[in-house]
């Protein structure tokens, strides 16, 4: 079940502070790369974006700044305001819309398949339907858009225990259950695969579908602290950036993004 909007409200200082770190910064980074990868290269042709459950503008202000219209969703009233002032403290007003609702019922004014690029990044692990939140998805995206999502990827849990926690029955307990927690949200997670959710996409009508993993190796670096440091920080975001297409590393990064295009007919 989707989480009350207030625990998202209450969250704001400890997210903004996980935006900020090393491991938030790497996140939005290597999702922008792999996003370009796709939208490069179209002339400078403005997009249409939607951005669904987008927060406070992470991943909507980076292509803003890159000449693009987005539209954020997310039904938490405290993160759209920020995305708001981070808007236009960014001279990047007229590039963003911001309009509270709940994914699952998206209003009637933004149409079906009218945006050129739809993410959902980060929404799936709260969701307990995935084929009808990715159907829901995938409805305001023009045929032959760019549908880009994003989720925890399951196959690091196990690994990430045993790396940070040192604990190796911990370990071996997630590798049987799906499920999670958050604490930055204090929310229930459902974790998911690539290798689950990419019939599934195909089965909604999308082609082409491209697997990404986002932190293949930060994650299991624990030396957080040095991760602060600007010249290991460069050194480490060449490594994500080098690796986020590359296998194995994609299948136990701690998150994975799919890209796909909808087909045209």
């Amino acid at each position: 079940m989707p989480e009350a909007p207030e625990k998202f409200n209450t969250a704001m200082a400890t997210w903004q502070e996980w935006q900020d770190a090393p491991w938030g910064r790497l996140r939005y980074a290597i999702a922008e790369a792999n996003l370009a990868r796709h939208l490069d290269g179209r002339d400078g042709e403005p997009l249409r974006i939607l951005d669904l459950a987008g927060g406070d503008g992470g991943d909507a202000l980076r292509l803003a700044a890159r000449g693009h219209h987005v539209t954020i969703v997310d039904y938490a009233p405290a993160m759209l305001a920020v995305a708001a002032e981070r808007a236009s403290a960014g001279g990047l007003t007229d590039l963003i819309t911001c309009v509270q609702a709940d994914v699952t019922a998206l209003p009637a004014d933004l149409g079906d398949g009218v945006f050129d690029v739809v993410l959902c990044h980060n929404l799936l692990q709260y969701m307990d339907d995935v084929p009808g939140t990715l159907a829901t998805a995938l409805a305001p995206l023009k045929r032959g858009g760019l549908f880009s999502m994003m989720a925890i990827n399951r196959h690091s849990a196990a690994l990430n225990i045993a790396v940070r926690e040192t604990d190796p029955a911990a370990a071996l307990a997630a590798l049987d259950t799906d499920k999670s927690r958050t604490q930055t949200f204090d929310s229930a997670l459902t974790l998911h695969t690539a290798e689950e959710i990419i019939p599934v996409l195909r089965s909604l009508g999308c082609q082409d579908v491209q697997h990404y993993g986002i932190r293949s190796f930060c994650d299991y670096i624990t030396d957080d602290a040095r991760k602060y440091d600007p010249a290991f920080y460069a050194d480490l975001e060449r490594l994500e950036l080098a690796t986020t297409a590359r296998p194995p590393y994609m299948h136990t990064a701690r998150l994975f993004q799919l890209t796909a295009r909808k087909r045209d007919s």
